[in-house]
């Protein structure tokens, strides 16, 4: 079964300690989940700022699991920058979210979290 992540950097960063692994997942899964909410408000209350800082400090953890994501935390910085709309960030958004959301799950799963 394809995963939505892939812990090929997080084992290289444990060297071969599988409970230093177990232990940058349960992070991960403690980190991850705030911050989205919060990013997630920010952009409801069209504080681009909060937005910005939430998304960046949420890259190098989207990178180091494998996931996906991006291109749309790119996005979601560039908005950042601008005095777009909150519509115009919402797909991205909603793919971060959604993506995030199911990764969490497979990790629990596979971790037994």
């Amino acid at each position: 079964m394809i995963k939505n992540y892939n812990l090929e950097k997080v084992r290289e960063i444990a060297g071969g300690d599988d409970s230093f692994v177990s232990v940058i997942v349960e992070t991960f899964l403690q980190e991850i989940p705030p911050d989205m909410q919060s990013m997630q408000t920010a952009i409801e209350n069209d504080n681009h700022k909060m937005a910005y800082q939430f998304a960046h400090k949420m890259k190098p953890n989207i990178d180091m699991f494998g996931i996906d994501l991006l291109k749309q935390i790119a996005a979601m910085e560039k908005w950042a920058d601008s005095n777009k709309p909150t519509s115009a960030i919402q797909e991205q958004l909603d793919q971060i979210i959604s993506t995030l959301t199911i990764v969490l799950e497979e990790l629990k799963e596979d971790f037994n979290f």
